[in-house]
């Protein structure tokens, strides 16, 4: 089984920062993509973030200049530092994860979400 961990989730203030983690365990062979979504209430689940297992990355043009998506292959864990932050990034964040194991092929993977809200 695979499981994603989120954390680092909570309350800032407006220009704020605050720095999501997850982290993928389980029979995992490779990753191939782990992205970030958020959604608001009343609104679809959009994608914020997206980091290759090459390090190509790709944003959301709301978040261009103030997040920033990393990974570190070698523990299976994707970040997102959150710069200047905004009432509008108020969601629930969640961790996405391309992952092939060692019994099947490439499935599409969720974390829980951890809440985000910035407000003063």
């Amino acid at each position: 089984q695979v499981r994603l961990v989120e954390s680092g989730g909570g309350l800032a203030q407006p220009g704020g920062s605050l720095r999501l983690s997850c982290a993928a365990s389980g029979s995992i062979r490779s990753i191939d993509v782990m992205a970030w979504y958020r959604q608001a209430p009343g609104k679809e689940r959009e994608l914020v973030a997206a980091i290759t297992s090459g390090g190509h990355t790709n944003y959301a043009d709301s978040v261009k200049g103030r997040f920033t998506i990393s990974s570190d292959n070698a523990k299976y864990t994707v970040y997102l530092q959150m710069n200047s932050l905004k009432p509008e990034d108020t969601a629930v964040y969640y961790c996405n994860a391309h992952i092939t194991t060692w019994r099947t092929a490439v499935n599409n993977y969720w974390g829980q979400g951890t809440q985000v809200t910035v407000s003063s």
